[in-house]
């Protein structure tokens, strides 16, 4: 029988090629959410035949309602269509949902119990990773990662147990800018930041990438995933994108996962594991490729990654605010109101001014990222 799949953020990048994944292995589409992309909405809503489908943006679902009027499929509006999608009969949820948006549909996901989350949605382990985790064990569920640096750590390791890891080496491409000065990151666009070397990705995750906050944010969704300390977790800027990450042991042996830089091939394994399938990826050629490079980052020159090692510890909102005080900053870059290296010094003052709020509950953080948000003016 095939299995059963909910997308949450099936319009996205990490969505797109996760339906197409499910396509190639014939799995049944339960249910798919999205912000406000109603034409390609529609397309997935018919190709697919899912129960229901959820726009979190109320004019979207009210378009799309009248568009889907000659199907079946039940339209959802807000957050709590969105939830309830999440909540829908399904065996596997994949949360691909951008930013704090994930954060509450990923946990009605998890309530609904003995199911897999394939999570691709790192701010909600930023932000909660605690609560998120103890959901998990509470309600049995599993959780596979679904980015391609946690997705080849949890690959990594299967080749020894978790007590004799010495340490994960978490790999970054450094983004388009790895080359560039501190003084000619201040005259960086929007475009520019937007051209990735290897990776195909959403606009907000490539600035990410370009900024290395995407690597800070991996940080910590490594320690909430793998129960590991920050000081354990090694950056290493790999500017080929082959190796996805590695795992070094006791006896300093290190097992690391290659592949050419494609999503479709950590899609597909939390989808199918512990079974591994023919992909649609192509063959990985390392004589072809010829040279493998590694170094160190800069945080001087990238201060979101050093903004995010400093708060990777923090059990107050320091995580959250400075999650919130990002999805800000990118916004305004790319609507030009503030400049790129303008991004961390937005954050690190939100970090500051609200960092030292509680975080015991799901109320506060969330309330600390709200609070962020309309504090800052740019």
């Amino acid at each position: 029988m095939a299995k059963t799949l909910t997308v949450l953020g099936s319009t996205g990048s990490i969505g797109t090629q996760t339906l197409e994944a499910a396509e190639a292995l014939d799995f049944r589409i339960t249910a798919l959410t999205a912000n406000r992309n109603v034409d390609l909405m529609e397309c997935q809503a018919r190709k697919f035949s899912p129960v229901c489908v959820a726009m979190a943006d109320e004019g979207a679902a009210s378009e799309l309602k009248t568009r889907l009027a000659d199907t079946p499929v039940r339209v959802l509006s807000g957050e709590e269509g969105v939830c309830e999608c999440a909540r829908m009969d399904a065996e596997i949820v994949e949360s691909s949902l951008v930013g704090i948006a994930g954060l509450r549909p990923t946990l009605a996901a998890i309530e609904t119990g003995g199911r897999r989350i394939a999570l691709a949605n790192k701010e909600t382990l930023v932000c909660a990773g605690n609560i998120v985790t103890r959901a998990i064990e509470e309600r049995g569920c599993e959780l596979i990662p679904v980015d391609s640096e946690h997705s080849a750590i949890f690959q990594c390791l299967m080749g020894g147990r978790k007590s004799e890891v010495k340490r994960i080496l978490l790999t970054a491409s450094g983004g388009p800018f790895r080359t560039l000065s501190k003084e000619e990151l201040t005259s960086v666009t929007p475009e520019m930041a937007l051209r990735h070397p290897n990776w195909d990705m959403g606009a907000k995750v490539t600035i990410d990438s370009a900024s290395m906050m995407n690597k800070g944010l991996e940080v910590i969704e490594a320690m909430h995933l793998f129960s590991v300390e920050p000081e354990r977790i090694t950056v290493l800027v790999h500017p080929q994108s082959i190796v996805h990450s590695a795992v070094e042991f006791c006896d300093n042996s290190v097992i690391a996962q290659m592949g050419v830089p494609d999503m479709r091939l950590p899609i597909q394994l939390a989808l199918t594991y512990p079974e591994r399938r023919p992909s649609l990826v192509k063959t990985l050629d390392l004589a072809e490729v010829g040279t493998l490079t590694f170094e160190k980052p800069d945080t001087d020159k990238f201060g979101c990654l050093k903004i995010a090692l400093s708060v990777a510890k923090r059990t107050d909102a320091a995580p959250a605010v400075m999650n919130a005080a990002n999805e800000v900053a990118v916004r305004a870059f790319l609507n030009r109101k503030i400049g790129f290296t303008e991004i961390p010094e937005l954050i690190l003052r939100a970090v500051e001014d609200f960092g030292k709020l509680p975080a015991r509950s799901l109320e506060d953080i969330l309330a600390a990222d709200e609070l962020t948000r309309k504090s800052i003016k740019v």
